[in-house]
């Protein structure tokens, strides 16, 4: 039986503003077993980003943050920051969404590679020097004698994405965030980037949550999947079973809009969107948050919160009337 490593229970993320409060996340709910990768999906403002960056307390100051998320036996949300700030990049690390904006222009990639040992590890320079380069080289950057001494503006994008994996593997985390990591890639170095990421994975072990709006690279990686729709969980099941059988119809529209490719008979298949807008998040729901885009919408949808319910073993849906189109 898989060994537990993270378990949030009831997350919910506020912003307070000058127009009111900003419900982000709202009562969410997930689980990450020891060198298990789950796939966080969902349109952009679902509260992806937000969940994983409250985990370790990123946000500013201005996010109210309630529930727990209890890592390897300790909750992150009620721990004194001085000694959050010794688990975050060491035990639980980060691949953000664009390197540009995540290195230092000014310094050289082996400067920050080295910076996050010698914090964590204690490491004397010339051995973190030795380390940045294997770790340049697990990466799999050609030459990495030569391009520890670079730049970032020197680097190609997927190798700056690379520099991004190696800095967050530096310290061997039991845990890797990873927000985003293909966006600005093309599908060559999307496909090489996910490669890597998988062969971390079963070389160390790491336990990887992947927040993404690209289904395609959640099929391609992770185990599970947990789609989210206005900052609440509407689906949670093995990938396999998502894909094959999804059960909220927020779920099967996303399928739906993923591009199909033309045999050259017939009429070329068209892309078919999710109508309508995701409600504002100022307000907590009194209905299904969907329900305004859903064709199986009626009084009942639009008069309650539909709370998850397991449909099967693994497989959660927040549906007054899952099932498959």
């Amino acid at each position: 039986m898989a060994e537990r490593l993270l378990e949030v229970t009831d997350l919910s993320v506020r912003f307070d503003t000058d127009d009111g409060p900003v419900h982000a996340v709202d009562k969410l709910s997930f689980t990450l077993d020891r060198g298990e990768v789950l796939g966080i999906v969902g349109e952009s403002g679902c509260g992806k980003s937000v969940t994983c960056m409250s985990l370790v307390r990123l946000l500013p100051e201005t996010a109210v943050i309630s529930g727990s998320a209890v890592f390897d036996g300790v909750d992150l949300l009620s721990l004194p920051l001085r000694r959050l700030r010794s688990i975050r990049g060491r035990d639980i690390s980060f691949v953000f969404q664009e390197p540009m904006t995540s290195l230092n222009p000014v310094f050289r990639i082996g400067r920050q590679i080295s910076e996050v040992l010698t914090r964590h590890l204690d490491l004397s320079r010339a051995d973190a020097r030795k380390r940045t380069i294997e770790l340049l080289d697990l990466v799999r950057i050609p030459s990495p004698e030569r391009r520890i001494d670079e730049y970032p503006h020197q680097l190609s994008g997927g190798m700056r994405q690379r520099v991004m994996i190696a800095m967050a593997l530096a310290c061997n985390p039991r845990m890797l965030i990873a927000d985003e990591p293909t966006t600005a890639l093309d599908v060559t170095i999307q496909a090489g980037v996910l490669d890597l990421m998988r062969d971390v994975r079963e070389r160390l072990g790491t336990s990887i949550v992947l927040i993404t709006h690209n289904l395609g690279v959640v099929a391609d990686i992770a185990d599970r999947g947990v789609v989210m729709y206005a900052g609440r969980k509407a689906e949670e099941a093995p990938v396999r079973e998502l894909y094959a059988e999804p059960q909220h119809p927020y779920t099967i529209g996303l399928l739906g809009a993923i591009p199909r490719p033309y045999d050259g008979e017939g009429e070329r298949p068209r892309l078919r969107e999710i109508p309508g807008r995701v409600p504002s998040l100022r307000e907590l729901p009194t209905m299904c948050a969907f329900a305004d885009r859903c064709p199986r919408a009626d009084e009942l949808s639009r008069s309650q919160v539909p709370e998850l319910r397991q449909i099967r073993p693994g497989h959660l849906v927040a549906c007054f009337h899952p099932g498959p189109e």
